[in-house]
C-alpha cells in the first residue's frame, strides 16, 4: 500500500521572508502544490527558489478537480495545499 502524502502547509500572511524552512522544504519535496491564487504563489515560489509545479485548487473549481487531485494522491503523488489569507 502505498502512503498518502498530502500535506497543508501554511505560508506568509504578509513578508515573505516569513516562510519557515520547514515549510519551503515540503513544498520543494512534494511533486505539485495546489494553490488559491497561482500568481501568489509564484511570487512566493520565486522569492524561495521553489519550482514545483502549482496547479490552481479555489471555491470556484474544487468540485470539479478534486476527484482527479484524489487519484493522483491515490497513485503516490505528494500534493500540497496551500492558501491565501482574506478579509
Amino acid at each position: 500500500m502505498i502512503p498518502y502524502q498530502f500535506y497543508l502547509v501554511s505560508t506568509p500572511i504578509g513578508n515573505l521572508e516569513d516562510l519557515s524552512a520547514r515549510a519551503a522544504d515540503t513544498l520543494r519535496a512534494v511533486d505539485l502544490v495546489l494553490a488559491e491564487d497561482t500568481r501568489k504563489a509564484r511570487i512566493l515560489f520565486d522569492r524561495h527558489h521553489i519550482g514545483t509545479p502549482v496547479r490552481s485548487y479555489h471555491d470556484h473549481n474544487k468540485e470539479k478537480v478534486t476527484p482527479r487531485i484524489v487519484v493522483e494522491i491515490k497513485e503516490g503523488r505528494r500534493i500540497a495545499l496551500i492558501a491565501d489569507a482574506h478579509r
